[in-house]
Order: C-alpha cells, then sequence, then structure tokens
C-alpha cells in the first residue's frame, strides 16, 4: 500500500516536497517512480529510482528542477520539486515496481504498465 502527500498549492517558482510512504516492509525490493496527471490528459511518467536510490531518470521537462530520493528505512521515497511552473500543475502519483531477476539494473521505466503498485493521488497547483 502506497499513501502519498505533500502536494499543495504553490506560486510558480515555488517549491514541494512530495512524500510516498509504503507499508511493504520488503520496500528496497521495489524500484518507485512517479507519475502525474493533469486534467483531460493522460498520465505521465515524472522519475524514477532504482532500489537502491544510486540509478535516477526523469523526463526531460524536470531535469534539473525535480529530485527523485528515498529512505528505505523509512519505506519511503521523496520528490522535490524546484522552479515549479503552472505546467506542473496535476495530480502526482507514486508507483512501485516489484523487482525481476530480469531488470538487471535497467530502470527506464517509464509506462504505467510496468508498475505493480499505485498510491492514491495528491494534488500540486502552480499559481502563474
Amino acid at each position: 500500500q502506497l499513501q502519498a502527500s505533500g502536494g499543495g498549492l504553490v506560486q510558480a517558482g515555488g517549491s514541494l516536497r512530495l512524500s510516498c510512504a509504503a507499508s511493504e516492509r520488503t520496500f528496497n525490493n521495489y524500484a518507485m517512480g512517479w507519475f502525474r496527471q493533469a486534467p483531460a490528459k493522460e498520465r505521465e511518467f515524472v522519475a524514477v529510482i532504482s532500489w537502491s536510490g544510486g540509478r535516477t531518470y526523469y523526463r526531460d521537462s524536470v531535469k534539473g528542477r525535480f529530485t527523485i530520493s528515498r529512505e528505505n528505512a523509512k519505506n519511503t521515497v521523496y520528490l522535490q520539486m524546484n522552479s515549479l511552473k503552472p505546467e506542473d500543475t496535476a495530480v502526482y502519483y507514486c508507483a512501485a515496481r516489484i523487482l525481476r531477476t530480469s531488470d538487471s539494473g535497467y530502470i527506464y521505466y517509464t509506462k504505467r504498465t510496468e508498475y505493480d503498485y499505485w498510491g492514491q493521488g495528491t494534488q500540486v497547483t502552480v499559481s502563474s
């Protein structure tokens, strides 16, 4: 079970930090991702982090502004969002992918179907 939090209303240029807490005791067996969905748009990939936290990958539009991180001891993944823009407005979802033996270090999981579990979403609104 995944519980996302930290969303809110912020002005353009501001920052927010999203958190996603997992109840799974084997949290470090999951790659974790963040997706977002704006009104009338498809849910899109934002960022992913490997089980160890050593590898990350971002969509181009958030590179340099967003940082994904994790604390396995706390079963939590974070998304630090800086220099927010109105186009970042969306519901943000965290997702978990159970590691497969075939993954072998690959982390470029950008499709919804590649994840096994989803959180309930947290609203981020950026005003201009």
